[in-house]
């Protein structure tokens, strides 16, 4: 086995944390061997399975004085720098960024309008290696190489069972949530620090890109958004019934003027239709109250022609602009 008297590592990968010299086995060495470490780099030297020291940027000169452990290592032949055996682990110091999270299974969120709503959620993270031994020593192990995508999935699965904890304790609702991503962002991120602490890593960055609740769900809110913004029931009737009467001549075909006409007219006697329902509706419930209907359904209330679409007289048998016969004999 030759003595490495060179120690460095140069072909870092951009996904690549950490890198072993050499990748199997143990290593040659000598005081007096060359480390060079370069920046967003560490270098940890590890004998017997134990971290002896770490070596931040720069070229160092290996010796007793920068790993005291060595002294033990070593014997007396050849002056004091006999070849001894380990293994060097470089560190990748640099911030990963980028990397993602989200939820496996849709987290069940106790909504203070909706009630129990089930919920997706996902975003982004960085992290930065900050103590290398330690993360060396719990993480990474005896392996030749380690790279993000050997960590990922555990790193996903703290930030989900703490953001899941998290939502359990909002007492909001879901139409308030993107209101409250600033804030969610920083809980969670100082949640997750102790987590990410104890191996050795800093979570820089936590985003919370969104929170989408099920499909179902969506469409109740569109719906419900939807009744709000109507506010006038009287101007959705004429907006449903102009709808129905533009569908009606779209889909009338090639039947000319004729088949055109019917199709205004049943437009129109189905908003009619609807505009009755409703007002049946509101005078009930003004006859319950004891209040007198509005319009009182007497003379001068206006109806309309279902053929047309004319207003026309309470009572007349006849339309008086097409003709058409409201009351049959």
């Amino acid at each position: 086995m030759a003595v490495l008297d060179l120690i460095q590592w140069t072909d870092e990968r951009p996904d690549e944390i950490v890198r072993r010299v050499p990748e199997t086995g143990s290593g040659e060495f000598r005081l007096g061997s060359q480390l060079v470490v370069r920046e967003n780099q560490s270098a940890v030297f590890v004998r017997d399975g134990k971290a002896l020291d770490a070596f931040g940027p720069g070229r160092h000169t290996l010796s007793t004085n920068n790993i005291p452990l060595l002294g033990g290592f070593i014997g007396a032949a050849f002056g004091g720098k006999s070849p001894f055996t380990a293994e060097v682990f470089f560190v990748s110091t640099r911030e990963f960024t980028g990397l993602k999270w989200g939820t496996p299974t849709p987290m069940t969120f106790a909504d203070t309008q909706l009630g129990m709503v089930r919920l997706r959620a996902f975003g982004t993270f960085s992290i930065r290696v900050t103590n290398p031994t330690l993360f060396v020593n719990y993480i990474v192990g005896t392996r030749g190489n380690y790279s993000i995508s050997n960590i990922e999935d555990f790193l996903r699965s703290i930030i989900v069972s703490n953001f899941n904890d998290i939502l359990g304790d909002l007492k909001s609702t879901l139409t308030d949530l993107p209101g409250m991503m600033t804030d969610l962002n920083r809980v969670s991120r100082a949640s997750l620090s102790d987590d990410f602490d104890r191996i050795g890593l800093e979570l820089v960055t936590f985003q919370v890109e969104a929170i989408t609740p099920p499909e179902e769900v969506a469409k109740m809110i569109d719906q419900r958004s939807g009744m709000g913004a109507i506010g006038d029931m009287g101007a959705f009737t004429q907006f449903q019934a102009a709808q129905a009467m533009r569908d009606a001549a779209q889909n009338q075909g090639g039947g000319g003027a004729a088949a055109t006409g019917v199709g205004l007219g049943a437009g129109m006697a189905m908003g009619q239709a609807m505009a009755d329902a409703i007002g049946q509706t509101q005078r009930g419930s003004q006859e319950a109250a004891g209040a007198p209907p509005k319009g009182g359904g007497g003379q001068g209330q206006a109806n309309f022609c279902p053929n047309c679409g004319s207003a026309v007289t309470p009572g007349a048998k006849f339309c008086s602009n097409c003709g058409f016969q409201l009351i049959a004999d």
